[in-house]
């Protein structure tokens, strides 16, 4: 998770476990719009079996009787249901982003998820996930985004009012960040841009990342607008924070007004 960062730095921030994987969340999110409910990103799913569990430590079951996760689990929590969302937009592709766009029904079906959504990704990352190499083919599983009609957008857009995709490359070459703006607030869901908030630091970046300069130079021009416009950070991987403020402190940035998570 921290490419060239040596790890007596990085496990100050975030401590591992025995086989040296850290704990992250699968957060998404869920935006209350006048064009019906819009969730960012899916997380992982319920398709992928015992081994793909095992190595990267999957807890993801949710507690209904339908084989679901834990994602349908907190829809349910705030009265909705699959079918109550109507816009899906998906950062990128990758299976931990993209892998709950579908799921596996009981008799084996792999479905949408949410069958009365509109799907929205950027155009060159589905070409992009269906042309993969030996370096890219194990993040983008087939079965998270064949089975769904995507609308594709072609750049930074406005797929909803008040919702907007901002690219933001680097860790793949067509990553999308999404700015919501709502009563004069903005709030940024930087998805892999910034996964946790161990990665403020510019050049703390994913040894994932395809492009780790190009992600260097995404995070510094979203920095820029970030701080000058008082945007609220949401970071989809951090397990202990949920949202923040980006301020400074002697030797950069740092994260205030944090919001732990619940």
């Amino acid at each position: 998770m921290f490419g060239v960062v040596p790890k007596p730095l990085w496990e100050r921030r975030i401590t591992p476990d025995e086989r040296n994987r850290i704990r992250l969340a699968l957060r998404c999110l869920l935006v209350e719009h006048d064009a019906g409910l819009v969730l960012i990103d899916t997380g992982l799913g319920n398709k992928e079996g015992p081994k793909f569990k095992d190595i990267y430590g999957v807890a993801n079951e949710g507690a209904g009787e339908d084989g679901r996760t834990r994602l349908e689990d907190a829809l349910r929590e705030l009265g909705h249901g699959p079918g109550d969302v109507r816009w899906v937009i998906n950062t990128h592709l990758h299976f931990d982003h993209a892998g709950g766009n579908t799921y596996r029904d009981g008799a084996g079906a792999v479905l949408p998820s949410f069958p009365n959504a509109r799907y929205v990704v950027q155009r060159r990352e589905l070409e992009f996930a269906r042309h993969t190499n030996e370096r890219t083919a194990a993040s983008y599983l087939p079965h998270n985004f064949e089975r769904v009609a995507f609308e594709l957008l072609d750049g930074e857009a406005e797929p909803l009012p008040g919702i907007r995709c901002l690219p933001t490359p680097g860790h793949v070459p067509f990553h999308q960040s999404v700015l919501v703006a709502s009563g004069g607030e903005r709030a940024c869901f930087l998805a892999d841009l910034v996964p946790t908030t161990a990665h403020l630091p510019l050049p703390w970046i994913m040894g994932y990342d395809l492009e780790p300069l190009v992600t260097l130079e995404s995070k510094r021009r979203l920095y820029a607008r970030a701080e000058a416009e008082g945007w609220l950070l949401v970071f989809e991987h951090d397990a202990a924070v949920a949202t923040g403020r980006l301020g400074r402190e002697e030797k950069g940035f740092a994260l205030v007004e944090q919001v732990l998570a619940g």
